[in-house]
């Protein structure tokens, strides 16, 4: 048990997200403040000897409070107690500025995680960086200072997660691991709520992310078990593409075609989205067929992309003619895919996207070197942006 500093009085800090449990959440939606302090003591292995300190009380009294034989009324006391406790004041029916606030700050950060994903799948992902980066610094920072409320850590959880995937669209590929290292701290929070469609969401986006920093194993693994957390179909669709991705690009041709399958089984059954539809699931099939060593067969699908729908992601607008620059080369049609890579090029320069240059680079190669070089420009203009 640490010590509060000047205080003198002793502050349990290692019972870590103490009221963001299902249980806890019985406790404070009962308001009993009784019932709420022998929790808190469950939690924190505290004595009543302890927690009288910490609350500015003797072992009696809050004996008598536990026992509901003392009750707490006035405003200031209740006040102390949620601030030592770090509970929003509300959860002791007090409402004054600080709860105003608190409640503010969570609203705030929920529309700036859905403002921020806006922008991001709107080819906007430094915009979304830099929205999500205050807010997270934010959210940790009241973490640290012990501040575990349900509805804050979940926020948390999800701030982490949409930094990451933004930064994952903005980094070059060797600091790809920034990106997964971001998304990857969503993932205890969301094991702590034992919900499966929180769980199912935050595997997903960090499984992408260990994708395209190379750990395929890992994320295989990762999305599979999101997958099989996936509570609904149009969760598991969700999460199927990227498993098909990922299931590609480590060398597993049974378990890509066996996920493709599935895929475009559902594609009858759940609501199209930016990853979800048969324009992006083209450029998926191509991508997997090519990484298992069946050129002959990308290179026949080649030509037969659907048209790009209205759900589509502008990333796409990058992403799928890298592809099929890809397996027209090995059909050896130089010019078709120089067309496709020179408006990648372009594209991947309007929105920002270092990792798909770095594709297209690798694409053209000594093939086509004047779009390799064209690439390579860009690429070192958004890194000196970075840099600055």
């Amino acid at each position: 048990m640490a010590v509060a500093r000047g205080s003198g009085r002793p502050v349990a800090r290692h019972a870590a997200w103490r009221w963001a449990t299902g249980q806890a959440q019985l406790v404070l939606n009962a308001g009993d403040l009784g019932e709420i302090l022998r929790f808190y003591r469950a939690v924190t292995g505290l004595t009543q000897t302890d927690l009288g300190a910490l609350l500015g009380y003797d072992k009696t009294y809050i004996s008598a409070v536990e026992l509901g034989k003392r009750s707490v009324d006035d405003v200031g006391s209740r006040r102390r107690i949620a601030d030592r406790l770090r509970l929003p004041p509300h959860v002791l029916g007090i409402t004054d500025t600080a709860d105003t606030d608190h409640r503010a700050m969570v609203q705030f950060g929920e529309s700036t995680v859905r403002l921020a994903e806006i922008a991001r799948q709107s080819g906007h992902a430094t915009e979304a960086v830099a929205e999500l980066w205050p807010l997270v610094a934010r959210l940790e920072a009241r973490l640290e200072d012990g501040h575990t409320e349900r509805e804050v850590l979940r926020l948390l959880a999800q701030a982490r997660v949409g930094l990451g995937v933004a930064l994952g669209n903005v980094l070059p590929e060797e600091r790809l691991a920034v990106a997964v290292r971001w998304t990857g701290k969503s993932l205890p929070i969301a094991h702590h709520f034992a919900d499966r469609a929180f769980s199912s969401s935050a595997l997903r986006m960090h499984g992408n992310e260990l994708r395209k920093a190379g750990m395929r194993g890992a994320a295989v693994d990762r999305l599979q078990h999101a997958a099989a957390l996936a509570p609904t179909p149009e969760a598991r669709a969700a999460v199927l593409p990227l498993l098909a991705r990922a299931a590609g690009t480590l060398g597993n041709g049974a378990l890509f075609d066996t996920v493709v399958s599935e895929t475009e089984e559902l594609l009858d059954e759940v609501e199209h989205t930016s990853l979800f539809n048969p324009y992006s699931l083209h450029e998926i099939r191509l991508r997997g067929l090519v990484a298992t060593g069946r050129e002959d067969l990308a290179i026949g699908l080649v030509e037969r992309a659907p048209a790009p729908s209205m759900a589509v992601a502008p990333q796409w607008r990058v992403i799928q003619p890298i592809t099929v620059a890809h397996v027209r080369l090995l059909a050896d049609d130089r010019d078709g895919a120089g067309t496709c890579l020179e408006a990648a090029v372009g594209e991947a320069a309007r929105q920002r996207l270092p990792h798909q240059l770095q594709r297209i680079m690798r694409a053209a190669g000594n093939r086509l070197p004047s779009t390799c070089d064209a690439a390579a420009h860009v690429l070192d203009r958004l890194r000196q942006e970075m840099a600055a």
